[in-house]
């Protein structure tokens, strides 16, 4: 989905871009071509509303509630064990239907966990402009954004939120912040003819634009239409368990007709069981056997895990959007960070002031009359501490600043000879503020080269022609005065965090769309070992040419947001497992590819919907603690898969052994509720929440298999010898199958005290309550007769004492086998 997603961003610009003039140039009933002094008539808006060509958009992701509750209910498992319990339940056997509530409870979470994520997908919203200005049949109207139809005649102001994408047809210094949109952080300045897309702010000046393109077709919503389709998180974890369903769900159905045709068999045959009613103990035991095999409790341990590494999580503000994502961040190899808002608090601070010219006087009423200006940006109003204006001044002269120009200007009413020029260095005075020979030139390489963002300050005492101030020309004769430097806040706790991810060998990307010397500077600030960064106008086209370039350097500027997509989808063709961190809305299509998208709360609501993590109170630092869940969370569930593994390799394992030796099956469901609570369930939910610092290695299954598949083999054997041994001895139906139980149980127990390893007294404690439970249930009748055990004969006694310390033994060797081949596997790893 994510190549899928990559195309139809690599263009949308250039695509949009085509449209708009070809939707311009062409007429609809002259509604596209209106006298912007008159706009539309009230016909005209009549008949486009008809026709659908309005801004309504109501969006939604692709998973609807129906597709949700399917995908979680309505599973091949969940039949089978829902068919098993209501056979059972038919029978009049609702003891033997208790492994029911496991199916019902993973069913529960999965639907709350998938529904989480759509409320949050369903609430993005890109487009929040609370009201739109247009004007019709000559007259100035506010309406809701809804409202506005295809050819409306768009009036923006400063402060507007451009509600439909629009075609400028007049201008008075009209500057459109795109940054939400782009990444770009300087306002752009907007001409008759460009484009003004829908999303953006009007941050200066105001104009005239019309509306092309609208509702579902507009840039903004065409970007949150593809930011909103629903995936869920990529999980190891759950990945390798559906690997584990899907194998069994391909044996489950021969191998129970294989039992059912035992069990019959055993009862007399299939038509003397019909005739004696005995089938109903064939049914019964053969559902036994089947869903012995099925690990719904792994499922249901699994979604438990990640509810409470959540939850713990929570406390540290960090909302988790989708519960996978908590071990999600533990198998990261590399991390995408946004410059603005991530490493930065995303605000420019004044620096300080170099002066070039010890004579000049009056510059410091200049640069407070240019950070107290009405319209300053947000850099000349970084200037308001520094230099406070002590008392309003009036102004001969003034051009505002423009991002196209980059600079402006002004004359003091009491000073009208001095013409104060505050701007870009090089946009003032050109090649000289470049020369590294000159005084200027200098100061502003070396402080450049420090990532300090600069401006330059220099005075003209030339004539200014009203012409040229009409034209917005710089004035001649300018000399430099100051040197001007600003820096971005970088958050406190970056560095720290970022040393964490190095030491963990996470492999770090600062993608930005500011300018790459600043962004390479920045990167230096947090501990980063840059030189420069690279510009993103000359990545190349090829997807693998790009993943060499990303490969390696570390510190990319001018990222548009089609390339951070495409960036993130190229470290994932390299096998990476890729976390991408930002705020703004530019950030969004990157951080729904991610495998792990992480967002902070002080960001636009489209990038918290479709991120994976929110971290709330905007620390940075938390992310070490959201990769110490994750390895828990993946540490303590592969421990407690082993489990669960071992029990459906032996139940299988029994189950055909049986069949074929045509055998009664050795339990009843209840029976084996005991071994499944006692061994597994009970001691699995403890184990799973332990604390646990395992660095995350991948091959969870493998790994799990490894021990699981000889553990289950030998038990399995071992309890086919014990059938056929206390057969031979002449052991009642009921004394097998409570021999069968309790050897089950030790074993299991048994197997569960070697994996908890090494023990401490949580651990001990956990092991020996199990013990304690396993001989209460043994000795109380009403347990007794509820789970139908009794005294197993003093020969069978002997019998199974025998057989469960053989048992126990083989499984000690496995384990030390298993550790072993683990340790060689790590070795070579590391090689």
């Amino acid at each position: 989905m994510a190549r899928g997603l990559l195309g139809w961003c690599a263009g949308a610009r250039r695509r949009y871009s085509e449209r708009m003039e070809a939707t311009a140039s062409a007429t609809d009933d002259n509604a596209t071509d209106a006298d912007p002094r008159v706009g539309l008539s009230s016909a005209q808006v009549a008949r486009l509303t008809a026709a659908g060509e309005t801004n309504a958009f109501t969006g939604d992701s692709s998973r609807s509630a129906w597709n949700i509750v399917r995908a979680n209910v309505f599973t091949l498992f969940n039949g089978i064990v829902g068919a098993c319990f209501l056979v059972l339940l038919l029978l009049g056997r609702w003891q033997d239907a208790l492994f029911g509530l496991a199916a019902f409870g993973n069913a529960i979470i999965g639907c709350w966990q998938e529904f989480r994520a759509k409320a949050s997908l369903d609430r993005l919203a890109l487009l929040n402009a609370p009201r739109a200005r247009v004007r019709r049949e000559g007259q100035e109207h506010e309406i809701a954004p809804a409202e506005v139809v295809r050819g409306d005649i768009l009036i923006l102001r400063a402060g507007d939120q451009v509600t439909a994408d629009a075609v400028v047809l007049e201008h008075r210094a009209l500057q459109i912040d795109e940054s939400m949109l782009t990444g770009e952080s300087d306002a752009v300045d907007k001409k008759d003819g460009d484009e003004a897309l829908s999303g953006s702010i009007v941050v200066a000046g105001e104009g005239v634009a019309r509306a092309v393109r609208v509702g579902a077709d507009s840039y903004v919503n065409k970007f949150a239409a593809e930011a909103k389709r629903f995936s869920l998180v990529a999980s190891e974890l759950r990945t390798s368990v559906d690997r584990v369903l899907k194998w069994v769900g391909w044996g489950i159905g021969p191998i129970g007709l294989l039992v059912l045709n035992a069990q019959m068999m055993v009862a007399g045959g299939w038509v003397s069981a019909v005739q004696s009613g005995t089938w109903t103990q064939a049914i019964v035991n053969t559902i036994s056997a089947l869903t012995a095999m099925i690990p719904l409790g792994l499922v249901l341990m699994t979604s438990i895990a990640f509810a409470v590494g959540a939850a713990r999580l929570a406390a540290r503000q960090v909302l988790v959007n989708e519960l996978p994502a908590v071990e999600g961040l533990a198998r990261v190899d590399i991390i995408c960070l946004d410059k603005t808002g991530t490493l930065t608090e995303g605000e420019l601070a004044y620096r300080d002031l170099e002066r070039l010219d010890a004579d000049t006087a009056g510059w410091e009423d200049a640069l407070s009359w240019f950070g107290a200006a009405p319209d300053a940006n947000a850099t000349a109003r970084c200037l308001r501490a520094p230099y406070p204006a002590s008392a309003p001044r009036e102004a001969s002269v003034y051009i505002s600043f423009s991002s196209a120009r980059k600079w402006s200007a002004l004359a003091l009413a009491d000073r009208p000879d001095e013409i104060w020029v505050l701007g870009a260095p090089e946009m003032v005075l050109g090649d000289v503020a470049t020369d590294a020979g000159t005084a200027v030139g200098e100061a502003v390489t070396r402080l450049a080269a420090a990532g300090l963002r600069t401006l330059v300050l220099a005075v003209s005492t030339a004539s200014y022609p009203t012409d040229a101030q009409t034209a917005e020309s710089l004035p001649t004769g300018l000399a430099p005065v100051a040197v001007i430097t600003f820096s971005e806040k970088v958050r406190p706790d970056a560095a720290q965090t970022l040393s964490y991810f190095r030491d963990q060998g996470v492999g770090v990307r600062v993608i930005s769309g500011d300018n790459p010397r600043t962004v390479a500077a920045i990167a230096r600030q947090v501990g980063l070992d840059v030189s420069d960064g690279y510009d993103a106008r000359e990545l190349p086209d090829d997807d693998a040419a790009l993943s060499d370039v990303l490969e390696a350097h570390t510190v990319f500027g001018r990222v548009t947001p089609e390339q951070k997509k495409r960036m993130v989808v190229a470290l994932q063709a390299r096998g990476h497992t890729v976390a991408m961190t930002g705020d703004g809305v530019n950030d969004a299509l990157a951080i729904k590819t991610a495998d792990i998208g992480i967002a902070m709360n002080s960001g636009s609501p489209a990038t918290k919907a479709v991120a994976r993590l929110v971290l709330l109170d905007g620390q940075f630092s938390h992310l070490p603690d959201v990769v110490a869940e994750g390895r828990q969370v993946i540490a303590n569930i592969e421990r407690v898969s082993m489990l669960f593994l071992t029990k459906t390799i032996y139940a299988t394992t029994l189950a055909v052994l049986f069949g074929i030796m045509v055998l009664e099956f050795p339990f009843l469901p209840r029976q084996l509720s005991i071994t499944d609570g006692l061994t597994i369930g009970i001691p699995a939910f403890f184990l799973a929440l332990m604390p646990n610092t395992q660095r995350y290695v991948p091959g969870f299954l493998r790994r799990s298999l490894t021990f699981a598949i000889p553990a289950g083999l030998l038990i399995a054997i071992a309890l086919t010898v014990y059938t056929r041994a206390a057969m031979a001895l002449g052991v009642s139906e009921p004394q097998l199958r409570t021999g069968s139980t309790i050897i089950l149980a030790i074993v299991g127990i048994w197997v569960l005290a070697v994996l908890a390893r090494p023990l401490n007294r949580y651990k001990v404690l956990v092991v020996g309550a199990m013990f304690v439970a396993l001989a209460t249930i043994f000795t109380v009748p009403l347990s007794t007769e509820f789970f139908q055990l009794t005294d197993p004969g003093e020969e069978a006694a002997y019998l199974i004492a025998l057989v469960t310390v053989l048992t126990i033994l083989a499984i000690e060797i496995v384990r030390l086998v298993h550790r072993r081949v683990l340790a060689r596997s790590a070795l070579r790893e590391v090689a």
